[in-house]
């Protein structure tokens, strides 16, 4: 809980969690796939479907290094090439956490290092970028952070999506 003020001045108290944020990545495939993972969260007792993300628990650590540090882990995938798209605010009602959202290209496949019980057992898939913009679509897909860095990639890389 904290104590907060107003645009107007007024003092109120707010609870919210506060976290370091986050990176997430829309990794392409030279084939034109986008790197996807089903990872298990606790809040909603289920497996999410979302692009590869992580925190940014090392302090200093520059956020596109550590975005191709989480995809290596998540996924094995080493990106040659790796752009920054936006910044998505996660849920600015409960948390100041955002997540910055980046595109990797030049990627090559490797060992992936799970870290946790949620990416124990992760599954990683390989989707044909078009059809993920339909997966946002159609609701299979309904992680904010995804939508939102496929969307960005999708409108600045049209010829990425086929």
């Amino acid at each position: 809980r904290r104590f907060v003020q107003s645009a107007r001045g007024e003092s109120f108290e707010r609870t919210f969690v506060s976290t370091p944020g986050a990176v997430a990545t829309v990794a392409v495939t030279n084939e034109g796939d986008v790197v996807l993972v089903s990872q298990y969260r606790a809040s909603f007792n289920e497996y999410v479907l979302e692009i590869p993300a992580g925190m940014r628990d090392i302090e200093g650590e520059d956020p596109a290094t550590t975005a191709i540090r989480e995809l290596r882990e998540e996924t094995g995938f080493e990106a040659t090439s790796i752009e920054m798209l936006g910044e998505c605010l996660s849920s600015p009602g409960v948390t100041d956490s955002s997540v910055i959202v980046y595109l990797a290209t030049g990627l090559t496949a490797g060992q992936f290092q799970p870290h946790g019980p949620e990416e124990e057992a992760m599954q990683t898939m390989l989707v044909p970028f078009a059809e993920t913009l339909a997966m946002v679509d159609d609701g299979r897909l309904k992680d904010a952070k995804s939508a939102f860095g496929l969307l960005l990639a999708a409108r600045r890389h049209p010829h990425l999506v086929g």
